[in-house]
């Protein structure tokens, strides 16, 4: 256990980067860019992160986008401790504690994006990767920063999709860096 929480901890203390640009990808061809014209009227889920007060947040936004690319009524799912209160997060980091599956403050403000990989899906792709994400918010009632956090969360509904992802004690933007670059070459 102390070796865990001294690689966990370790991973933790690099700082992140300044945001990083969004990248969009097509599912059947996640090496070709899409533009924002080509999203219209698609389905999408964007792999994302977000700064914090502690080390970041990653989560997927979902729905279908308008012919700029902008989200229609998106959606949110992540793991977080379910609490405003800084002690289940604290506590999270050496046993289980309670979790929340949805959206968390902060998840689709702009200005706390810290790193996102959109990809465009066909509805039965989006319908497959959506019902798998209600599956995984109905078992995922615990979190723990080393076991099971955010980034293993979001490595789920993308072993889910077959992409690879990488390990689950990155920073979140390097989560997410790592996962479209591992899939997108």
């Amino acid at each position: 256990m102390v070796a865990i929480l001294a690689v966990v901890v370790s991973s933790c203390q690099s700082e992140d980067k300044a945001p990083l640009p969004r990248y969009t990808s097509d599912a059947r061809d996640l090496k070709k860019p899409v533009t924002a014209q080509q999203q219209a009227g698609r389905r999408f889920i964007e792999f994302r992160s977000r700064y914090a007060l502690t080390y970041g947040h990653t989560y997927v936004v979902f729905g279908s986008a308008d012919k700029n690319g902008r989200m229609i009524s998106p959606e949110v799912a992540g793991l977080a401790p379910a609490s405003e209160d800084a002690a289940p997060y604290v506590i999270g980091h050496f046993i289980p504690v309670p979790a929340t599956t949805g959206e968390t403050d902060g998840d689709l403000e702009e200005q706390y994006r810290s790193a996102s990989w959109r990809v465009m899906l066909t509805d039965a792709e989006y319908n497959d990767t959506v019902a798998y994400i209600r599956k995984l918010q109905a078992r995922s009632r615990l979190w723990e920063a080393t076991v099971y956090n955010c980034n293993a969360f979001v490595a789920d509904i993308a072993k889910h999709m077959g992409y690879k992802t990488p390990g689950i004690w990155l920073r979140p933007q390097q989560f997410i860096t790592n996962l479209r670059e591992m899939n997108t070459g």
